[in-house]
Formats: structure tokens, sequence, C-alpha cells
């Protein structure tokens, strides 16, 4: 890892459920004029199978595949976190607020969610991935 990418969220990131402790996705974050975005690749589990869809989302997002759909936008840097994003739940269709935070030398990613205030809110531990050749 470059001391760039310890420095910074962009890359793919294993998620996992919080209940179950199991890998759940794997998110791709860029970066783009200083705010991140997160997209899904892949969904590793879920209760609806192979290919779930965002079935309680409101809007576009409904009953659209969750592969492929961002569920993070809007993050701005400050200081140690990003921070004034939105974050989607696929599993309930709900967009928090949310907290981003580089842990462990930039290997683990703290995820936030919060209605209200950040205290109250759900926390994520998200597991850098390395990246892969193509043939995988």
């Amino acid at each position: 890892m470059t001391a760039a990418e310890s420095d910074s969220p962009v890359g793919k990131w294993k998620t996992f459920d919080d209940k179950t402790g199991r890998a759940k996705s794997i998110v791709q974050i860029t970066e783009e004029n200083g705010e991140l975005t997160g997209k899904v690749l892949e969904v590793l589990e879920s209760p609806e199978g192979p290919h779930p869809l965002c079935r309680p989302c409101e809007g576009e997002r409904k009953d659209q595949p969750v592969e492929g759909m961002t569920i993070l936008w809007g993050a701005k840097k400050n200081g140690a976190s990003w921070e004034d994003g939105e974050i989607l739940d696929p599993e309930n269709g709900k967009i928090y607020h949310a907290i981003i935070t580089l842990l462990t030398g930039g290997q683990k990613l703290q995820v936030r969610g919060y209605i209200g205030i950040p205290a109250i809110g759900r926390r994520q531990i998200w597991q850098r991935q390395e990246e892969q050749s193509s043939d995988q």
C-alpha cells in the first residue's frame, strides 16, 4: 500500500453484516472534485440471493439492482474524516448522514451512518481489499 492509499479511502472495501459479522459486499470508493462516492461492485451475501434489488428504496433506486448502485455520496474531507456525506442502506432503503474515518493505517474504514446527531448512529468497519488482477 502506498502512502497516498493509507491517507485516502479511495479503493475497494469489503463490508460486513452488523448482526452476523459475515462479509456482505464489495464497495468501490472514488473521489471526484473533493467528494467521495461509493458504488456496490458485488453483493457477496444477501437474504434475497445473489442479485438483490433495492425493493425498499424510493425514487429512481426503487427495485433497481444493488450491484452497481451508488450508496455513498457527498462526503468531503474535514481533518482526519470525511463528513457531510450520505449513505444508503439498501436493506431498508433509508438514507443516513455519513462520517467516514480511516483506521489502522488505512486498512480499515469506519463508516458511521446517523440521523440527527452522530453519537446516536450506527457504525460499521469496512476492510480494504487489495487490488486484484482482472482474471479473478
